[in-house]
């Protein structure tokens, strides 16, 4: 599948981001809020997310070459990371702004206007992110995924932001604005350590879904009544890409070509239920008590058809 045309959604973020930035601004300028100024500070975090992700996505859209034989996909955790250490950075200095304007406190000003402004970049967010969202999830991208949810996040932040300012506005307590302001940096903080974390795990080559991994012990099982046998299941996923190795052992008088035709039918199964896989599959005489060797590669589930292991 061809993905560069993906880094048009990382256009689409980067523009709202831009947008939202001045318009957050403009709201901060009128209001004197700091939790309006949170909010601007967070939608920076946005661009630079969304700057990377198209850098990123350039990159992983390139095919496998010589020095990367199974592409470039990996490349989206590396914006995913990025932009969990940008959320963190922007909480740091949101909740440095909050405490100062807790120590003095100031008036608001413009309420009215400044929250319309705002009102205003939030419905922007929430577009772009429902956008990203299912481009997300129907092109099985991280980056995009990862840059959506930061956005949702951003309007539930900037929700929170209102509720502050507006209580202000009718109490008078002006250590809501500053008390809000905190409490969206810790909702920062719990969304970039979540961004950062499943990026991790992306680099770290961790196993496919526990749904997908059912879907594809489906296939095995279905097979296992024409006298074949498995073990050595290994997953991992790679950006958009999963990637499947798995050790088929067959009855040893088949013949070369029904060994090869077996293996065709099992890999083109397994990349109908879960697509834009790469299936590797190595295949190995039942009789032969060699096959049976490799057992330390099993997982602690064990496979349709597959024997236990010797002591």
């Amino acid at each position: 599948m061809d993905r560069r045309h993906l880094t048009r959604y990382a256009w689409l973020s980067a523009t709202a981001a831009v947008l939202t930035i001045a318009l957050k601004a403009l709201a901060y300028y009128l209001t004197d809020s700091v939790g309006l100024l949170s909010d601007a500070l967070e939608s920076l975090v946005n661009l630079a997310g969304a700057l990377m992700a198209l850098a990123m996505l350039t990159v992983a859209a390139r095919p496998a070459d010589e020095d990367h034989a199974f592409g470039h996909t990996k490349a989206e955790y590396f914006s995913s990371v990025l932009e969990g250490m940008l959320i963190l950075l922007a909480a740091a200095s949101i909740a440095v702004a909050a405490v100062h304007r807790l120590l003095a406190p100031r008036p608001l000003e413009q309420i009215g206007l400044g929250l319309g402004v705002s009102v205003l970049a939030s419905g922007v967010n929430l577009a772009v992110a429902i956008v990203l969202l299912r481009a997300g999830k129907r092109y099985g991208s991280i980056s995009l995924e990862g840059n959506a949810r930061h956005l949702l996040t951003d309007v539930w932040t900037s929700a929170g932001v209102l509720a502050g300012v507006g209580a202000v506005a009718l109490t008078g307590w002006l250590s809501l604005d500053p008390i809000v302001a905190l409490v969206v940096a810790a909702n920062i903080v719990r969304t970039g350590v979540a961004i950062m974390q499943r990026s991790v795990s992306g680099l770290m080559d961790v196993a496919l879904p526990d749904v997908e991994q059912r879907s594809i012990r489906g296939v095995l099982q279905g097979h296992l009544a024409d006298g074949v046998q498995f073990h050595a299941f290994r997953t991992r996923q790679s950006g958009s890409r999963r990637f499947v190795s798995i050790h088929v052992l067959v009855p040893g008088a088949w013949t070369v070509q029904q060994g090869h035709e077996i293996l065709e039918q099992i890999e083109g199964e397994i990349r109908a239920v879960v697509p834009n896989t790469t299936v590797t599959t190595h295949l190995e005489p039942l009789e032969d008590p060699c096959s049976w060797e490799d057992l330390s590669l099993d997982r602690e589930k064990p496979l349709p058809g597959e024997r236990p292991a010797r002591g």
